[in-house]
Order: C-alpha cells, then structure tokens, then sequence
C-alpha cells in the first residue's frame, strides 16, 4: 500500500520508500565496513522494526546473526506511557557480542535507553543503534544513536512498520496519520 492509497487518511509523506531503500542501502555500507571482521549480531525491536530489520539486513554484504526482542511502552496510544514491558526476550546471549540495535523510530528516547541498559548488563562486548527514524524534538532522554536515517518532526506517523492500533503497518512509506483517523 502507497500513501496515494489513502491519502484521505494522511497529513504529509515524510519519506517515500525509494528514500528509505537509498538510505537503508547507504546505512549498511557503513555497518558492513564499522563490523569488518566482527560478529555482528542485529537485535529487532517488534513490531515496528520488522520491515528496517529485513531490508537493512538484505542491503548488508557482511554475515550476521539476527535476533528479536518486543518490548512496549505504547499500548494502543499515540504517546509513550514510559513504562517498559517485557513481551518477547532474546533467545541469544549477548555476553561478548557486537550488538546492533535496530529500531524503527527514536521518539522519547525511554523504552531505547533502558534497553541499552539491559543490553549493557547483559555483557555485550559493544552496543549500537541503527534508527530508521528520530524525532529530535521529542527526546526526553539523550540517545547516542551511530546510525540515523532520517531525523522528522514530532508528529504521529505511521508506515514501514509504524502503525497506529496495529493498522498502517504495511504501508510502504513513511506519513503524518491526519489528526481525524485517531482524534
């Protein structure tokens, strides 16, 4: 589905997909030389990653090992509650790895620094962030991100694995949801 699609139910495009799959592209040229020689393991943050995780790993000329994690702090809201909640852990154990955190949008910058800190605890040998999206403007806490796609406005938007209420995932591009859809 492209935004032309519904555009009924969006604000403004903010990334097409052809701007994503360049910028994916480029973000994993940069990984593959930073990790020349590492073990590389991603870490998926569900549901929202899926979509950046399975085309930034396909762009990766580098073998990698690949691992999932859903944490919320969402629930069915346009805001994060802060609070962190456990749904699915990692089955890998990330003492001595090179980890790198793939995520869909840095928004608070909350549910992103206390999983660094898990990660941390858990003895990584290195952890790095990979956002296809951050919003500056919304950072409650700071995040030192290695790799950013794109940096966008504090507003709600969904698409390429964002959603609202489990819709618009699907979406291939990234948008404004019009205030009227979740109003």
């Amino acid at each position: 589905m492209r935004a032309a699609d519904i555009s009924d139910q969006l604000s403004t495009v903010l990334v097409t997909e052809e701007e994503i799959q360049r910028k994916l592209a480029e973000l994993a040229a940069r990984v593959d030389a930073d990790y020349a020689g590492k073990d590389l393991l991603l870490v998926g943050v569900l549901k929202g990653a899926v979509m950046v995780m399975a085309d930034f790993a396909r762009s990766l000329q580098s073998d990698i090992t690949m691992d999932w994690m859903a944490v919320s702090s969402y629930g069915a809201g346009t805001k994060s509650s802060g609070v962190v909640q456990i749904r699915k852990d990692l089955d890998t154990d990330l003492h001595g790895k090179h980890v790198l955190i793939v995520e869909d949008i840095i928004d608070s910058g909350l549910t992103l620094s206390w999983l660094l800190e898990n990660f941390a605890s858990r003895g990584a040998e290195s952890i790095e962030v990979l956002a296809l999206l951050r919003k500056p403007e919304a950072a409650k806490v700071k995040i030192d991100c290695k790799y950013v796609g794109f940096d966008i406005p504090n507003e709600f938007v969904v698409g390429y694995g964002l959603d609202y209420a489990e819709r618009y995932r699907n979406l291939r591009d990234v948008a404004v949801l019009a205030p009227h859809v979740y109003a």
